[in-house]
Order: C-alpha cells, then structure tokens, then sequence
C-alpha cells in the first residue's frame, strides 16, 4: 500500500459516520437511500461520505440495472491490520514481560526487574 493509499483510508476512517457506512456494508450491499436511513443527513452528504471511501479504496460502485449497490472492499482494511499487526506484536512482547516481572514481585523475588 503506497503512503497516500494508506493516508486516504486512515482518513476515510476518521469519520463516524463513514465507519457506520462501512459496517452497515460489511452486512452486504446496499444503496444509497439505504445507506442514508440510519443519518439524520441529506442525501448529497450521504453521497460526499460514499465519494470518501470510494476514492480510499473501501466502497465499490455496483451496476444493476437503475439499482446501484454499494459494497464493501476489503483490501484496504486488511493492508491497516497487517500494518498494525507489527504494534501489536511489539505491544503483546511487552505486556507479557510486564506479567512476568508482576509475578515476580507478588513472589517475592528480589531480583525482579534487575538486568
């Protein structure tokens, strides 16, 4: 994922309402009156909304007939967790010595945490 790509989907996830797009598409695809009904919103700000996550990647554009469905695109969602997947790694490697170093103390060791 280029920078910008990634910058594009970060942003795209910054708003509420396009995170509650996204999970309402995450159930199958919809249009946009559909999209709309849960927001005390206008269509054209429901539109601006799907234009966001169109242009990050998230949203895909169907065609049937005069229907044209939104859905889900997850490529873009999967490229952020493996992103995240390193933090969360380091994160896991730290709170377990954390938990160890805990355990040591409620032990008793009076060596814990000297290295």
């Amino acid at each position: 994922m280029t920078t910008d790509s990634f910058s594009l989907t970060l942003a795209a996830l910054a708003d509420p309402t396009r995170r509650a797009i996204l999970a309402r598409l995450a159930l199958g695809e919809a249009s946009v009156t559909q999209l709309a009904e849960p927001f005390a919103m206008s269509f054209p700000a429901v539109s601006k909304h799907l234009k966001v996550l169109e242009r990050a990647g998230l949203v895909a554009r169907g065609r049937d007939a005069q229907f044209r469905p939104r859905r889900l695109q997850p490529e873009p969602l999967r490229e952020i967790d493996e992103w995240l997947e390193t933090y969360r790694v380091l994160w896991d490697a730290r709170f377990d010595r954390l938990e160890t170093y805990l355990q040591a103390l409620q032990a008793g060791d009076p060596g814990a945490g000297k290295s």
